[in-house]
Order: structure tokens, then C-alpha cells, then sequence
């Protein structure tokens, strides 16, 4: 599965539609975001890719999670978006 990587400051609209085209392409998705701005804009990101994808007939899902990654030898918990169409 594709992983983004989201950050407080990325831009929302950027990460749409790179979102947009792994879910064309792959079919599905994973956004990651640590702390709050990260993941404030993960979260408009999929509003906009819902937007994106929605006269095309794709009705995307989220699920959110917990995950934890190695960031400079140092474990950090951080949010995860598993993003897919509904069937």
C-alpha cells in the first residue's frame, strides 16, 4: 500500500490530489501524520480527495488508526488514514 506522509505544514490541496492518483492507480491508500497540525491537514486533504474523486463515482472511506514509527532511532506514535473507495 502507498504511504503518504503528511506534515503540519503541507499543503492540503498537494496532498489531494497526490491522494487522488494512488487511489486511481492502486486502489487504495495510507496517509501518516504525526501531531496535531500534521494531522489537521491529512484530514482536509481527504476532504479534498473525496471532492476530486466524487464525479468519477468514488465514494472514499477512511479509517484511522494508531501506528508507531522509527524517526531518528526514537519510536513515535503516530495517526495513520487507510483510505479506500466504498464498493
Amino acid at each position: 500500500m502507498e504511504v503518504l506522509k503528511v506534515a503540519s505544514n503541507s499543503n492540503p490541496n498537494k496532498v489531494a490530489g497526490a491522494l487522488a492518483g494512488v487511489i486511481r492507480e492502486k486502489g487504495k491508500a495510507e496517509l501518516q501524520a504525526i501531531g496535531a497540525g500534521a494531522v489537521n491537514q491529512a484530514v482536509k486533504a481527504i476532504a479534498i480527495a473525496r471532492g476530486y474523486l466524487a464525479p468519477s463515482g468514488v465514494n472514499l472511506v477512511c479509517v484511522p488508526a494508531f501506528t508507531e514509527v522509527q524517526i531518528n532511532g526514537e519510536t513515535r506514535t503516530a495517526i495513520k488514514f487507510i483510505i479506500f473507495p466504498r464498493d
